[in-house]
């Protein structure tokens, strides 16, 4: 008999994704995806100047603020003509780069890893298991049999409270769990460190940025913060090395925990890496320009374009910004044209047309409408689902033989199938456990770069170059009366483009293609599922009262994450109600 599971939300941080899942025979056999919140911030950029878009871009998120700044101002920059000067592209890069890293630290720890630690079970393990596992994996000082004792006591007594707050109404004991306690006790102790680790590094955005979230230094044709390595008063020599101490720090708590634990953990959910393949075609549009001359065809990118489907694996193909497209078909907006057709960036609309039950859906699902079920759009590269995110990086640049990328999935391949015992080819990757891993060497080799980006900005700012914006087209005098431009920025959560048409100086049009829209989309006109859709079918529910892999796989996208569970029976009547972290 079929049963419909619903979680709503699924996010630990925003809490506006609601998953219903139609499960048959312990399998997920179809899945409908809902953004569940509007905000408008399109319609309200409308006629204001340009070159303060970014500042309201901001607002999109308050987690990944700083990636809607820079899409923003790149798109402005691409529209009128401007030229970035280097100094201003290794700043954002820097920005940019360790938003990406703490970003993935955060999502493996406290917003995924409970997905595949159990808690409760690290408060019976032995802290001298526990240190010996550490110290087997890596040479980080904190692991001795000390440490994981006072973690361990430190949990324990948190426990006792009765006032569990991030570790309560979770699955604890759930059957899908498979970590020995000194594995569950290691990773507690890690999840601890991770919080005050992400505190320190994000600083840079201070000094960068004069504040974390919201920076405040972006300006459209470069950064609004000086450079001159003897003054006081701009970014100096003093202030880069403080940098520099930082990326080292972010560096070496990736390559010394975050990646020796995902390579502990992994093994014991092999059985993950052919669950939540989802539609298995990738795309990235590149990012981070290491050169003043730069263009978003690959030229001067650390990361270049490319797309991947997974029968033309390992091969990439280069994308075409005509190819996008976004459907409504199933989404509350309507367009002129009809809402079966998909419309450009460039063309698109967001006129909201909202026809769904209204919250919390007391008598319904929003799959049994006929119609329209989300707030999220369908994009579509040519009229097919793409994902994006860390995932869609590593394969892209596997199949272009970008050296780091390479480099970092055949020693995480390697370190498998050495744990394994048997050979796990780069085929693993269109996974859950694949994303989740993905998101790990991401974040390595983006902390790696980090720290050869600030050497770079600080040998340029040494040859005497301190230009930091292009003010020769700042004025809106100087700007043709109309034009159009698109500004990519590969985020943690993937690819994101900002689309704007200039008239007169002022916004006529904009649109943000934004990664979780690739992602969490619906279906469009054709009935194809969108990624997050599509990667739950055929997943296994061991018990749908507490569908833990439901979790696993729509979390392994970073999506932000969950606080409550409703699970109804076939006809769609909610039976019984289960609280999740």
């Amino acid at each position: 008999m079929a049963k419909k599971i619903v979680v709503d939300p699924i996010t630990r941080i925003e809490g506006h994704l609601r998953i219903e899942a139609q499960v048959e025979d312990g399998q997920i056999t179809d899945a409908w995806s809902v953004g569940t919140m509007w905000r408008g911030i399109e319609k309200i950029l409308q006629g204001r100047d340009p070159r303060d878009a970014w500042y309201w871009t901001q607002r999109f998120c308050g987690v990944c603020t700083t990636v809607h700044s820079v899409a923003s101002i790149r798109a402005v920059e691409d529209a009128v003509g401007m030229t970035v000067p280097l100094n201003a592209e290794l700043i954002r890069n820097i920005i940019m780069g360790i938003q990406n890293v703490q970003d993935h630290v955060i999502h493996f720890y406290h917003l995924h890893a409970l997905d595949w630690v159990d808690v409760v079970s690290a408060l019976s393990a032995d802290a001298g298991d526990a240190a010996q596992l550490a110290q087997s994996i890596s040479d980080w000082p904190k692991s001795s049999k000390d440490y994981f004792q006072g973690v361990k006591d430190r949990v324990a007594a948190f426990v006792g409270t009765g006032r569990l707050g991030p570790f309560a109404n979770a699955y604890w004991g759930h059957p899908a769990y498979k970590l020995p306690p000194a594995a569950n006790l290691m990773a507690v102790a890690h999840y601890l460190e991770a919080l005050d680790w992400q505190r320190e590094v994000i600083k840079i955005h201070a000094i960068l940025g004069s504040k974390n979230p919201h920076p405040q230094t972006f300006l459209v044709g470069g950064m609004s913060i000086p450079v001159d390595a003897n003054s006081q008063n701009a970014l100096n020599a003093d202030k880069i090395a403080h940098i520099k101490q930082l990326l080292v720090q972010a560096k070496q708590f990736v390559e010394q925990v975050y990646i020796p634990d995902l390579l502990a953990v992994a093994p014991f959910y092999l059985d993950w890496a052919g669950i939540g393949g989802g539609v298995q075609n990738y795309l990235s549009y590149g990012d981070f320009p290491t050169q003043e001359s730069r263009d978003w065809n690959g030229k001067g990118l650390w990361f270049k374009p490319g797309l991947v489907r997974k029968g033309e694996f390992p091969t990439a193909r280069v994308p075409s910004n005509d190819q996008i497209s976004e459907y409504v078909t199933h989404s509350w907006y309507t367009y002129g044209k009809g809402d079966g057709t998909g419309l450009h960036p460039f063309d698109g609309e967001t006129e909201p047309n909202y026809t769904g039950p209204k919250p919390p859906y007391p008598d319904q699902t929003v799959s049994d409408a006929d119609d329209k079920y989300s707030w999220v759009k369908s994009p579509r590269y040519e009229d097919t689902p793409f994902e994006v995110g860390p995932l869609a990086r590593m394969v892209v640049g596997y199949a272009q033989g970008h050296a780091e990328v390479k480099g970092a999935v055949e020693f995480a391949l390697g370190a498998l199938s050495k744990a394994a015992g048997t050979a796990i080819g780069a085929g693993a990757l269109f996974s859950t456990l694949g994303r989740t891993a993905a998101r790990g060497l991401d974040a390595l080799i983006q902390a790696q770069k980090n720290v050869e980006w600030v050497d770079l900005l600080a040998a340029n700012m040494g040859k005497g170059d301190l230009r930091i914006a292009d003010t020769a087209l700042w004025e809106r005098s100087s700007w043709p009366s109309q034009c159009q431009g698109v500004g990519f920025h590969e985020a943690p959560r993937g690819m994101l483009s900002h689309w704007i048409n200039i008239e007169n100086g002022e916004i006529a049009n904009y649109q943000a293609v934004v990664p979780s829209t690739w992602n969490a989309g619906p279906r469009d006109a054709a009935g194809n599922r969108g990624p997050y859709e599509e990667a739950l079918i055929g997943t296994p529910i061991a018990d749908p009262e507490k569908p833990l892999e439901i979790l696993r796989t729509i979390h392994s996208f970073d999506p932000c994450l969950a606080c409550a569970v409703h699970v109804l029976d076939g006809k769609g009547r909610e039976i019984t109600r289960v609280k999740v972290l």
